[in-house]
Parts: C-alpha cells; sequence; structure tokens
C-alpha cells in the first residue's frame, strides 16, 4: 500500500528535520535502507572480500600443515 501525497510530504519534512539535528544519524538511516532495499553494493563487496580473506587463511594453513608432515617424513626418513 503506498503513502498518499501528505503522507509523502510529512515523511520527507520529519526526514529533513532529523538531517537536520542528527546528521550522523540520518546517513546511518539513509545506509540501512539501502541495505535493506537493495541499493547498497557494500555488503557484496564485504562479503566477497570475506570470503577471500577466509579462503587465503585455508590455503595457509593447509600449505602450512602439508610443509609439517613433509619435515617430519624427512626427519624420520634421514634418522
Amino acid at each position: 500500500m503506498s503513502l498518499s501525497g501528505r503522507e509523502r510530504r510529512i515523511l520527507a519534512e520529519i526526514e529533513r528535520a532529523l538531517e537536520r539535528e542528527d546528521p550522523e544519524l540520518a546517513r546511518r538511516v539513509a545506509a540501512i535502507n539501502r541495505i535493506e532495499w537493495g541499493d547498497d553494493p557494500f555488503p557484496q563487496a564485504y562479503g566477497d572480500r570475506l570470503r577471500m580473506w577466509a579462503l587465503t587463511h585455508v590455503w595457509a594453513i593447509f600449505l602450512a600443515g602439508a610443509l609439517v608432515i613433509l619435515l617430519l617424513l624427512v626427519a624420520v626418513l634421514t634418522t
């Protein structure tokens, strides 16, 4: 159900008052609205960075484990 013209004007007036009184809160509310409506590309970019960070760390742990196993095998075979 859409807002009437009067309701839209009242809402716009409230938004302008909020921007004047507390610009930081107005910025945060606008960011939340963009995220909820799917207009903000930031969450996707953040998710991609987080997945890449996790993947990099998983590979680093895997390679470190493989190196430890290899060094243990070398140590056992040379004794």
